[in-house]
């Protein structure tokens, strides 16, 4: 992320638009956006990132925001904004390009490294607070869809302290052993 020049960006309702060419270009090589009408188009948690890391000069009008004005903004609206963010934060600085999710109750796609725009995502990662409750059914759910896809489903579980735990989730089937519960039964 060093190598990336300061970009500069419009707030247009939720999200960043990008609007320079080379950056443009720049920018959606890293993984970042999605390019709509000639123009690239950050998600929050793409925004408090750059802005994060001091990539990004973004204004709204003359208003300019910073990291904290900014996650401010966005935690009025949304009340996963800053887990979302942690959890961005920490895979980009893992070195992983990291795209939105795409349903299945997963919050990111994950590219292995130096795959991105070669192969599809190979993780959809969900992510949990600590002490956050799910239901087994739901979590059941979510991941069958997911090994469905072909892709590894991940937990990624944000501690008080901020730190990142990720799990890798298996489906795991118990079938009974009736001839075993049979003979336990003999009398």
């Amino acid at each position: 992320m060093d190598e990336t020049p300061l970009v500069h960006g419009q707030l247009i309702s939720d999200q960043t638009c990008i609007t320079d060419k080379t950056m443009i270009h720049e920018l959606e090589q890293k993984g970042y956006g999605e390019i709509e009408n000639k123009k690239l188009f950050l998600q929050e948690f793409e925004t408090l990132y750059l802005l994060y890391t001091k990539k990004l000069i973004l204004k709204k009008g003359k208003k300019h925001f910073d990291f904290d004005s900014f996650m401010s903004l966005c935690q009025k609206t949304s009340s996963e904004v800053l887990t979302k963010f942690l959890i961005y934060r920490d895979l980009r600085n893992r070195g992983y390009v990291v795209k939105d999710g795409f349903g299945f109750g997963s919050d990111f796609r994950v590219y292995e490294r130096g795959h991105f725009g070669e192969k599809g995502a190979k993780f959809l990662i969900f992510g949990l607070n600590e002490g956050q409750q799910e239901k087994i059914g739901i979590l059941q759910k979510k991941i069958q869809e997911i090994t469905q896809m072909g892709k590894e489903p991940i937990i990624a579980v944000i501690e008080r302290r901020g730190e990142i735990i990720y799990y890798k989730i298996n489906k795991m089937n118990f079938y009974e052993n009736k001839s075993r519960v049979d003979e336990s039964f003999d009398l």
